[in-house]
């Protein structure tokens, strides 16, 4: 991968911790996240968005619910702490940096 492409990943995620913070019980889904991500300039396809998702699952950022076409997710405690930066994760960016 490329830097630009390392770069755009790191901003994607943090995109996805923030939005997600401020949704009401902290969920949404992988259509809804997509479409976030593009009206931030950070379009990516529904698959990255997916890959995404799941990367931030494994951290233990968000929870994640598999409904065939679609993901469900939810924010957790420490996801919330990186989406405002009390907490910091190599591969997503540091809000405000």
């Amino acid at each position: 991968m490329s830097k630009f492409a390392d770069f755009l990943r790191e901003h994607q995620r943090l995109v996805i911790l923030r939005v997600l913070s401020e949704m009401p019980a902290y969920r949404s889904n992988s259509s809804v996240l997509a479409q976030a991500l593009t009206s931030y300039g950070l379009e990516a396809s529904r698959d990255q968005v997916k890959t995404e998702i799941h990367w931030l699952g494994e951290q233990g950022l968000l929870t994640v619910e598999d409904l065939d076409s679609v993901l469900i997710v939810k924010l957790t405690e420490r996801g919330s702490d990186v989406a405002v930066g009390r907490a910091k994760v190599p591969g997503i960016k540091p809000p405000g940096a």
